[in-house]
């Protein structure tokens, strides 16, 4: 009888350990594109089109958090409490010193990674809380009637590129895991500050030489430095809206400059492409979307309400779902979210 004791302790010991035993995508030590690809076909169809919205549910059986992406720092943590402030990003432009402007959004991504951590204490990153911060705006803009000029570093293309890469490298470093990064979003692509009359939503008409050499630059300058995402415009060029463009979005952005970060619409942008008169309602509006590269839908709710139907219908391929949300659950892993997102600066 007493041999049956040590036994027991051994099956015992061996149960805990395979109760504990982590799932691929639970592995620290795999890089974040597999643990993307383990996790994916775990997800349920509803569960992954519930990851394509900027406010995002917890999915718990999976250790899925509730995540909002939405978190503004143009020039200082935005809309989280009393923050450091910093001058319009016009006025950081008008320095002409892209080594100032990294040390800004350096000190901005500790001060935003500290804040996070303080409010992760409830458990849960509710809006300006998170570690995904939708910034910079390096739209060119030489109209002095659109209305978001202070957002944006000005009209110089070689300016703003510089401004760009020192924006970027400041929030994310060398390593997006790292406890003092967040995740920088380059905004709007494409061709926002040039909209006719200047005003917002409106279309613009700009050739194909005037958009490779004075619009596009400083948004491949910071996909070449590793921007962690990109937001989509609210205009349309030559009556195709930038949510809805395949050829800037699949075929420049992904193909040309091998873009694997997170695409995301600007506010309602998705269903903002009916009053362009590109899509014929809101299912037409997030079909045309998530086959032109969109990944991420903010505000308007077209993809949570329609995608599930358009694959049932054979209309779009849940292929497409998943390509979408692979590149969300990638950037996810890099920032470590699933792992210890409450972390502090130590």
């Amino acid at each position: 009888k007493r041999g049956w004791i040590p036994i027991m302790g051994v099956c015992l010991v061996l149960s805990f350990s395979a109760c504990k035993q982590l799932l691929p995508y639970q592995d620290t030590s795999l890089t974040a594109e597999q643990r993307a690809e383990d996790l994916l076909p775990r997800l349920t169809l509803e569960e992954k089109v519930s990851l394509m919205q900027n406010a995002s549910p917890a999915i718990p059986r999976l250790g899925i958090k509730e995540y909002e992406w939405w978190n503004e720092a143009l020039h200082g943590v935005g809309r989280a409490g009393l923050a450091t402030v910093f001058p319009q990003s016009i006025g950081m432009g008008a320095s002409f010193n892209d080594s100032l402007l990294y040390e800004v959004f350096n000190a901005t991504s500790d001060e935003a990674r500290v804040k996070s951590r303080i409010f992760g204490e409830s458990g849960v990153l509710k809006r300006y809380q998170g570690l995904t911060f939708w910034t910079p705006n390096v739209n060119i803009f030489r109209d002095p009637r659109w209305g978001r000029i202070a957002e944006s570093f000005g009209e110089d293309t070689y300016l703003t590129e510089q401004m760009a890469v020192a924006v970027v490298n400041g929030f994310q470093g060398d390593n997006l895991s790292n406890p003092q990064s967040m995740a920088a979003c380059a905004k709007h692509f494409i061709g926002y500050g040039t909209v006719e009359g200047g005003r917002d939503y409106n279309s613009t008409h700009i050739p194909e030489r005037q958009l490779r050499d004075v619009y596009l630059p400083p948004f491949e300058k910071a996909v070449k430095a590793n921007c962690s995402s990109i937001m989509t415009s609210f205009n349309d060029n030559d009556g195709i809206p930038a949510t809805g463009n395949k050829k800037l979005l699949k075929g420049i952005l992904r193909k040309e400059w091998k873009f694997d970060g997170v695409v995301v619409s600007d506010w309602g942008s998705v269903t903002e492409m009916i009053k362009h008169g590109f899509a014929e309602d809101r299912k037409d509006a997030a079909r045309k979307a998530i086959e032109a590269g969109l990944d991420m839908d903010m505000s308007s709710k077209a993809f949570i309400q329609n995608i599930e139907e358009l694959i049932a219908k054979g209309i779009i391929t849940e292929e497409t779902l998943d390509n979408a949300v692979r590149n969300v659950l990638r950037l996810k892993f890099r920032l470590g979210l699933f792992d210890n997102p409450y972390t502090d600066i130590n």
